[in-house]
């Protein structure tokens, strides 16, 4: 049996727009960590736009490999897409729309299951905090 939930990451749910991706970094966005990671989001307005736009950054200055750039990017998508039903349902009852980004904050490489467990503190820290 199916459940209600679609757990996918589908293209349209990245942030791609350097507007929305300025806007973002600029000021006036809420931001906090959750060891090794720090989530960046700000309400977005937009018809087109998903519920939830998504951006993940892991900086060459933590690793200079680009194989651990993309585990680490791997890890963070796959956490976010299990879990975005935290943030998806109370967006979805308000009717805002949010530009999300994760930053890597550490040198080092985690398991799966802790930046699955980060992730999603983070989606509920954000859900908690919508208007």
């Amino acid at each position: 049996m199916e459940s209600p939930h679609t757990h996918t990451l589908p293209k349209k749910e990245r942030l791609n727009s350097r507007i929305l991706i300025e806007k973002l970094f600029a000021g006036g966005s809420k931001s906090f960590p959750a060891f090794p990671l720090r989530v960046v989001y700000i309400p977005v307005e937009g018809n087109h736009l998903p519920p939830v736009s998504l951006l993940i950054s892991v900086p060459k200055k933590r690793f200079k490999r680009a194989v651990k750039r993309n585990r680490v990017k791997r890890q963070i998508r796959e956490a976010f897409r299990k879990n975005k039903q935290i943030l998806t349902e109370p967006l979805a009852n308000t009717g805002t729309k949010l530009a999300i980004a994760f930053i890597w904050l550490d040198n080092e490489l985690h398991a799966s299951e802790e930046v699955d467990l980060k992730v999603r503190k983070l989606l509920q820290l954000i859900a908690e905090r919508l208007p």
